[in-house]
């Protein structure tokens, strides 16, 4: 659940904010925004693509080929990939533009569980004098960052569209003995990338989309991270159910004081 709200003297000067203990918000997230600054790094540690969106083909880190599901979250909320994205690293917070703003404001997710009420139980949002405080000067200047990268990101993958190098992705994950097709990805067509004539050449490479489609192509190796995550929650899923069984197990114990054997 989202709840994005306006980050304001008059609204959170008596309050605070917590830092996020763990990755469970993100448990359910198959995919994640991405933005060219990150790739490189990204692309080290996780298969990257494109969704359809309403401003049409968007960067993203696939994160599982199931709906619903975030390999790279363990059971206990922590990361278990050697990258995160940047959405996610900013959380709750969130650079969006109101329809009666020209610019962009800095906003939180107040259903975040993560807003408080009282400076006493975490950061401030402003100090005394009613100026926001430097560690939320560190975010603004963060999230401003990211969402220039944005503009410019979707702009290369605007023009990467437009010359015609972007296909669906086939994918087919196994479900016992069936192949089931993946949908709703897509992928840089090398062949089609290796065959543009020079005039879309030139406009891939002007708007920066030279190198997010090689970043992309080699990301996709990276599908074999999903299957290896994919069976490491499965042995922390099985841990914790034997873990829990055995917890409630009519067991013994030697007693310290007695010495003697002392049945639960």
């Amino acid at each position: 659940m989202t709840e994005f709200t306006a980050i304001a003297p008059e609204s959170h000067a008596q309050k605070a904010w917590k830092n996020v203990a763990d990755y469970a918000f993100s448990a359910e997230n198959a995919i994640v925004q991405l933005v060219g600054a990150e790739l490189s790094d990204a692309a080290l540690a996780m298969p990257t693509g494109f969704i359809v969106h309403e401003a049409g083909y968007q960067l993203v880190a696939i994160t599982s080929l199931k709906s619903g599901q975030n390999l790279y979250v363990a059971p206990d909320g922590k990361w278990l990939g050697t990258y995160i994205p940047s959405v996610l690293r900013a959380y709750p917070f969130r650079l969006l533009k109101h329809e009666s703003a020209e610019k962009s404001v800095l906003c939180i997710n107040e259903a975040s569980g993560l807003v408080v009420e009282g400076v006493e139980e975490g950061n401030d949002f402003f100090d005394d004098e009613n100026q926001p405080t430097q560690g939320i000067k560190d975010i603004l200047n963060f999230l401003t960052k990211v969402e220039a990268s944005r503009v410019a990101t979707q702009r290369a993958v605007n023009v990467l569209a437009d010359v015609g190098l972007i296909t669906s992705w086939v994918i087919n994950l196994k479900q016992g003995e069936k192949d089931v097709p993946v949908e709703g990805l897509f992928r840089i067509d090398e062949a089609a990338l290796n065959k543009l004539d020079d005039e879309d050449f030139l406009s891939v490479r002007n708007a920066g989309g030279l190198a997010l489609a090689y970043a992309q192509l080699f990301s996709m190796k990276q599908l074999v991270i999903l299957e290896r995550l994919g069976r490491l929650q499965g042995q922390i899923l099985q841990q914790q159910t034997a873990q829990s069984e055995a917890a409630n197990l009519t067991g013994f114990s030697l007693s310290a004081d007695e010495g003697s054997l002392i049945f639960d």
